[in-house]
């Protein structure tokens, strides 16, 4: 079994138990119960009566990831306050085979653990239904008044801090009017856009403009002073940026547009490789488009950005096809990394690395000594009577120095838990035996272990990785290194956790070299040569 250790304190408590306590007694209770400590996901002065915690949605959406088998809390009221929260998302948790385990208070497994987690559940309905009337009641009473619910601003309007109503910024409203003016009076949007960046002007979110920027700006009828929240409309309810003549000037236009433009919408695809893939020739991001043959068949490619964007004159690369590039990654990944004797090399890297020391923990340790020693100094000049006015203030800043310094070293230790053969071999089979045809397994495979791909006129260099940290591989590493003329990397231009291999794109033999090196803490496969 592995774990997760979540661990919290709110700000407005000071009896909660300390982080460092906390992390204590659930490693303690996993060494006792066989189980293996992962990692660590820690929200300091946050209260759990709110799931806004950045550490638990980052635990929440991990879990997804089948990276560890248990969350474990020191107590319940850790992990939620709120019982829709708890049960929400321990239903989350269970979705995604992980289960929340109590150090201090486990609950039962028999009849009556299920009897306490039904009363939960069904408290939960109750809280939750009794809340949303509660939430739609207050909204509803502030959309009678005209008030601000929630939501992005738009661009031209600021919300009052005492009366939550919306209010004309005079310094982005003339921006409104402008755009509004300009597009009524025939000037196309991407060179609106184009001027407003120029000048440094930027859209509510801080982003430069582009033609789809506006869109949302042209249908939003506050503009004319409309408020409008579900079935509550109160024309008139907030100041008015634009006129309704300019208004539906820019509506008519925009509907002309609309149809003269009008595309079907694109069919959902996953294109897998996204941010992973990049073009050999110029080393662009490559990016998903289709294309429909003589015969109404649709096929999908990826393609370089830079051609996209402005023609082959700027990259010639030609489109590559989806579906059999995604398959040749998952497939080359599968046999590079999932070989019998590159996994037992990995777990031997890994083994070794878990030998080698913490850099940071002497430091850490250091600290805490003298800090240690800095306290009983101080304690024993109070015994002696020796006392300050700022004796007290510098006993507190030392204590608060020491938990500190305890829950990084504990933490630290926890960073690097002590993995057994076994269970780093189970980890690369599940991968291993996973279904092929199955796109979140594929999917799963190029997000863990694929760092980059590079598509050359006739190869591909794949780069996978074999580290958390480790950075994308750029083209001028791929193009310094050996492996685009068919030979394993130069030792040069491999960073830590990475190595290359590859091959052309229309793969139909192989031959594997059995040349492996090891490259200042990396495994180098010395040569994976496949024949067209």
């Amino acid at each position: 079994m592995t774990a997760v250790i979540y661990a919290r304190y709110s700000s407005d408590s000071q009896r909660e138990a300390s982080i460092e306590g906390q992390l204590r007694d659930c490693k303690d209770y996993a060494e006792k119960n066989g189980i293996t400590v992962v990692g660590t996901y820690i929200d300091r002065a946050y209260s759990a009566k709110t799931d806004d915690r950045p550490d638990f949605q980052r635990m929440i959406k991990d879990s997804a990831k089948k990276i560890f088998d248990v969350v474990l809390v020191w107590k319940l009221d850790r992990f939620a306050r709120n019982r829709y929260d708890a049960v929400n998302y321990k239903y989350q948790l269970e979705k995604n085979s992980v289960h929340l385990v109590s150090a201090m208070e486990p609950i039962s497994q028999g009849p009556e653990g299920i009897m306490v987690e039904s009363m939960l559940i069904g408290m939960a309905e109750y809280y939750s239904a009794e809340l949303a009337l509660k939430v739609a009641r207050g909204e509803r009473e502030n959309a009678l008044q005209c008030k601000y619910n929630g939501g992005i601003v738009p661009l031209g309007f600021t919300i009052g801090k005492e009366d939550r109503l919306y209010h004309i910024d005079p310094e982005t409203a003339p921006i409104v009017q402008e755009i509004f003016t300009r597009y009524a009076d025939g000037e196309p949007a991407e060179k609106i856009a184009a001027s407003l960046n120029e000048r440094g002007l930027r859209t509510r979110t801080g982003k430069p403009f582009v033609k789809n920027s506006f869109f949302q700006i042209f249908r939003n009828r506050r503009y004319i002073g409309e408020y409008r929240y579900k079935d509550i409309v109160t024309p008139g309810g907030i100041p008015a940026i634009v006129d309704e003549d300019l208004f539906d000037r820019v509506q008519q236009r925009f509907e002309q547009n609309k149809i003269a433009h009008g595309r079907p919408a694109k069919e959902d695809v996953s294109y897998l490789l996204t941010t992973k893939l990049f073009c050999g020739k110029c080393g662009t991001l490559m990016g998903g488009e289709s294309g429909t043959s003589h015969m109404g068949n649709t096929y999908y490619y990826y393609k370089c950005g830079k051609a996209k964007r402005h023609g082959k004159a700027h990259c010639d690369l030609k489109a590559i096809r989806k579906e059999p590039l995604e398959r040749f990654v998952v497939e080359t990944a599968i046999k590079v990394i999932f070989s019998d004797e590159i996994i037992e090399r990995l777990i031997d890297l890994i083994m070794d690395a878990q030998q080698q020391e913490n850099t940071r923990l002497p430091v850490l340790k250091d600290q805490l000594r003298d800090t240690e020693k800095r306290l009983a100094n101080l304690l024993e000049a109070i015994e002696q009577g020796i006392l300050t006015p700022t004796t007290k203030q510098r006993l507190d800043e030392l204590e608060a120095r020491k938990e500190a310094l305890n829950t990084s070293i504990l933490e630290e230790e926890l960073k690097k838990p002590v993995l057994t053969r076994e269970w780093m071999r189970f980890w690369f089979e599940k991968f291993r035996r996973g279904d092929m045809r199955d796109m979140e397994h594929q999917r799963q495979i190029i997000d863990t272990f694929v760092n980059s791909v590079y598509v050359f006129d006739d190869r591909v260099v794949l780069n996978f990785n074999f580290t958390d940290d480790s950075k994308t591989i750029s083209r001028e590493e791929v193009l310094g290194s050996s492996a685009v003329d068919n030979a394993p990397p130069h030792p040069q231009t491999i960073r830590s956790g990475d190595f290359l291999c590859h091959s052309p794109a229309h793969v139909e033999e192989e031959q594997q070299a059995e040349n492996f090196t090891l490259i200042g803490g990396v495994l180098s496969l010395a040569g994976v040569v496949y024949s067209a």
